[in-house]
């Protein structure tokens, strides 16, 4: 998905976007509707499996670095939590069908018992789907505190660099925010690390369900 960004980024500034002032002037001109308007279809199209990157990088292009950050940080949280929340809402059972595997069980097991750890390292992980960690989160034993500051936490790097590179369209991109995304992704990894290495409980049959801490 990085690698996608990078690559737009390259395009327009080759190339050229035509019409970012104009779109800029507008936004502008619509005053606290135009942020509003793109916090809400962003949270509400997130919840579903479409990729937050794209909104990210046009909050940076649309309203600046600061105002776009600070949408597109709202939308992404609000989209995890009503995810989230749809999946505990429903029991799972739609999930179930389409978010299963070896690979779910292992998140699943370490979302289980080292909730925030867990949640901020994979959110940190740019090949992480947000949309597929929203859905595994819910049918896990993660508590909503846990999962709500994880999700601030591991966001905050990732969307930061996007939105900035979506600023610098119409500027010049500093290698150093790539950087950022790449650290972020090697601490996401370390932390992914730390959270297999713990050792977890044995699960007792009939365990009723709790939250992981």
């Amino acid at each position: 998905m990085l690698a996608l960004v990078s690559g737009v980024l390259v395009v327009a500034r080759v190339y050229g976007v035509p019409g970012v002032a104009d779109l800029r002037r507008l936004t502008a001109e619509a005053g606290p509707w135009a942020p509003l308007l793109f916090l809400g279809l962003q949270a509400g199209l997130c919840v579903a499996p479409v990729p937050r990157t794209v909104f990210t990088l046009a909050a940076g292009v649309l309203f600046g670095s600061v105002v776009g950050l600070v949408v597109t940080l709202a939308a992404t949280t609000l989209a995890g939590v009503l995810a989230y929340l749809l999946v505990r809402a429903t029991g799972g059972a739609l999930m179930e069908r389409y978010v299963r595997g070896s690979a779910v069980t292992w998140v699943r097991r370490r979302l289980d018992h080292h909730g925030t750890l867990a949640v901020t390292s994979m959110r940190l992980v740019p090949l992480v789907p947000f949309a597929a960690l929203n859905y595994v989160c819910g049918l896990s034993r993660v508590r909503f505190v846990p999962y709500l500051l994880g999700t601030v936490v591991g966001i905050i790097p990732g969307t930061v660099a996007i939105v900035v590179l979506g600023d610098a369209v119409s500027g010049r991109p500093s290698p150093a925010l790539v950087a950022v995304s790449v650290v972020c992704a090697l601490i996401g990894f370390a932390g992914i690390v730390v959270a297999a290495r713990k050792p977890l409980p044995e699960e007792v049959p009939g365990e009723e369900r709790q939250g992981a801490r």
